[in-house]
């Protein structure tokens, strides 16, 4: 079986990673302008999340066979509940706790980008990586620093922020690795 010439998987990939990228462009802009829905709207995923999580814990705690797990895995399971369900009934202080995990999120993103950048730093575009993993650092820095204070603007603004940056490197990293395709084809 003939395996496709890197121009053609190059050109083939780039037109899903343009929409993708597009579509996160779009996600981050909308988190920027509304800021305090997109941070409510976060810490109600969680609140769900969490919710979901308990009942798995619920269910395969109450078909372990030893007496010790079963107690042990109900009570993880009794706790994501609780904690779900009390973000729930309290979104806007779910919003700080999800303030002070997002500065360590973007944190840590932040490295994972530069670890990218690092392992495609040859490549054409591959410097937008570079430059989303400093943006991303910085944001989760700023979020630290002012914490708990703009616990009501931060999570979406910040979270836009780091999307359409995302959404712009790999906007960009797209056209690029086309471009390359398109000359290496040539």
């Amino acid at each position: 079986m003939a395996t496709p010439s890197p121009a053609r998987q190059l050109h083939g990939s780039s037109g899903l990673s343009i929409v993708i990228a597009i579509l996160l462009i779009l996600a981050g802009l909308a988190a920027i302008f509304l800021p305090f829905v997109a941070g409510i709207a976060a810490s109600i995923a969680v609140a769900w999340l969490l919710l979901f999580a308990g009942v798995i814990h619920l269910f395969f705690g109450w078909h372990t066979r030893s007496a010790g797990a079963v107690i042990w895995k109900i009570l993880v399971g009794l706790a994501y509940l609780v904690a779900g369900i009390y973000i729930l009934g309290h979104p806007g202080r779910g919003l700080l706790t999800l303030t002070l995990i997002l500065a360590f999120y973007l944190f840590f993103e932040g490295i994972f980008e530069a670890v990218i950048y690092a392992q495609l730093r040859r490549l054409p575009g591959a410097g937008w990586f570079l430059f989303d993993a400093i943006v991303t650092i910085v944001l989760g820095i700023m979020i630290l620093m002012s914490w708990p204070v703009s616990s009501v603007w931060a999570v979406g603004t910040l979270i836009g922020i780091s999307i359409l940056f995302s959404g712009i490197a790999r906007l960009s990293y797209a056209f690029a690795a086309r471009r390359a395709g398109v000359a290496a084809a040539a």
